[in-house]
């Protein structure tokens, strides 16, 4: 049975581009107002788990996770600026990047002069507004576009925030998809941004698909899709499943998915684990395409990285964050996002995961020489190169490469042939009995 939303609709139906399906939920989670804690965290996986059945997790505020500790909970209900001439300047109502996040409560009349300490703009982007936070020095603020600010007439201001910020509790999700053994991919997005459509709805709502495209799909390796607050969320996880990381074999962190930029991937601290080189096949294919050198500084993939942890996880994005006009400011809204664009990221990551799950360490069983393709009805089944998805010089190179020392997907790198060509030709050849899997093949 499908979900129904609380509205009384249903989520868009599996009929319609998987890059709509996508973009309709982004939308839905666009308007929540989200930060580290709160209920804007827990109405966005209520949304989310409409799509994939995630378990949610509390850690109660003080908890001491690694060097940090979980702040306390912050909720938000209304915040404005009104003029001397009672019209309100500014509401949260009407944009809930109008706050600084995690804004204590404050209520009083301040003169114009003593407001501008608390009012942030972008003088160079003047019809946009930032988005800003204090998470961990308690303070108050607003953000709104500079042109706003600038026609603000010297005069008294009343203001209120009406805001909690208090013990509660820190709140993420995952789901595991379970495979045939318990090595694990780890996916993760954070959850914790505003309405920012870009950074990172589309991290969210792709997320989410890509997790419940693989209901149906039996896999080697089990995939562990993580929802959680920047920071704090993933040295949280990190702190409560210590015992259990070693299991995390290749991971990617999701940002900034919906946008035109090219597709864009930053390696893992390794910088040449398997993620690594199954990103670097896969874009190396795609025009435009960006591939950068781990650094640690951008989203949760530095605490995966981090040197107790050193995990084999990188980042992908379109528009890197931090180099784009509309970054973190109301201009990354839905217009900035598309649905090809998301579609696009989507393809991207499914061609990593069957690279994953198809990648294997052949060993040619006629090595001398080449053994006749031809009486084995080989050129034959090719096909056209239509029905097996194989090539004639996918197979020469098969052949010629698998000593039982390279995988499919070195042999890709090796060839520049896409990795699913020569994963089709393997499967061809050893349907043949030309080729057995090396002894020591084992899951990476």
């Amino acid at each position: 049975m499908e979900h129904v939303n609380p509205d009384g609709t249903c989520p868009p139906p599996a009929s319609i581009g998987v890059g709509q399906r996508i973009y309709a939920l982004a939308e839905q989670l666009f308007p929540i107002c989200r930060s580290i804690t709160g209920d804007g965290v827990r109405q966005t996986l209520d949304i989310l788990s409409r799509h994939v059945d995630l378990e949610r997790h509390e850690v109660p505020t003080g908890t001491q996770v690694l060097d940090w500790t979980v702040p306390r909970e912050w909720n938000i209900r209304s915040a404005s600026i009104t003029g001397p001439d009672g019209q309100t300047v500014v509401d949260f109502a009407s944009s809930n990047l109008h706050v600084v996040n995690y804004s204590v409560r404050f209520k009083g009349i301040l003169p114009l002069d003593q407001l501008r300490a608390h009012i942030h703009t972008l003088p160079e982007q003047p019809q946009v507004i930032p988005y800003r936070t204090s998470y961990y020095a308690p303070a108050w603020g607003f953000c709104m576009a500079h042109d706003r600010l600038a026609r603000m007439p010297d005069g008294f201001y009343r203001v209120e925030i009406d805001a909690d910020l208090e013990d509660g509790s820190l709140t993420y999700g995952e789901y595991l998809h379970r495979g045939w053994t318990d090595r694990e991919f780890l996916l993760s997005a954070h959850i914790c941004h505003p309405s920012l459509a870009n950074d990172n709805c589309s991290g969210l709502a792709l997320l989410a698909t890509l997790a419940r495209s693989l209901r149906t799909r039996q896999t080697r390796y089990s995939y562990r899709f993580l929802f959680a607050p920047a920071t704090i969320g993933s040295i949280t996880w990190l702190s409560r499943n210590e015992d259990r990381v070693h299991l995390i074999d290749h991971g990617l962190v999701l940002s900034c998915v919906g946008d035109a930029a090219s597709p864009t991937y930053k390696r893992s601290r390794c910088g040449d684990a398997f993620i690594d080189r199954a990103m670097a096949h896969v874009l190396g294919r795609e025009a435009g395409a960006r591939l950068m050198d781990f650094s640690p500084y951008g989203y949760d993939e530095r605490q995966y990285c981090s040197p107790g942890f050193n995990l084999p996880v990188g980042m992908f994005q379109r528009g890197v964050h931090g180099t784009f006009p509309e970054y973190h400011t109301s201009a990354d809204n839905l217009d900035f996002i598309g649905p090809e664009h998301l579609e696009d990221s989507f393809r991207i990551l499914t061609e990593v995961i069957d690279i994953v799950e198809e990648d294997w360490t052949p060993l040619n069983l006629s090595p001398k020489g080449e053994p006749q393709l031809g009486r084995r009805g080989l050129y034959a089944a090719l096909g056209g190169q239509k029905s097996s998805g194989a090539t004639s010089m996918s197979l020469l190179w098969v052949l010629n490469l698998a000593d039982g020392r390279h995988s499919l997907l070195s042999m890709a790198e090796r060839s520049g042939l896409p990795f699913m060509e020569l994963a089709a030709a393997a499967r061809l050849l050893s349907d043949h009995g030309l080729l057995a899997e090396a002894a020591s093949e084992a899951v990476r």
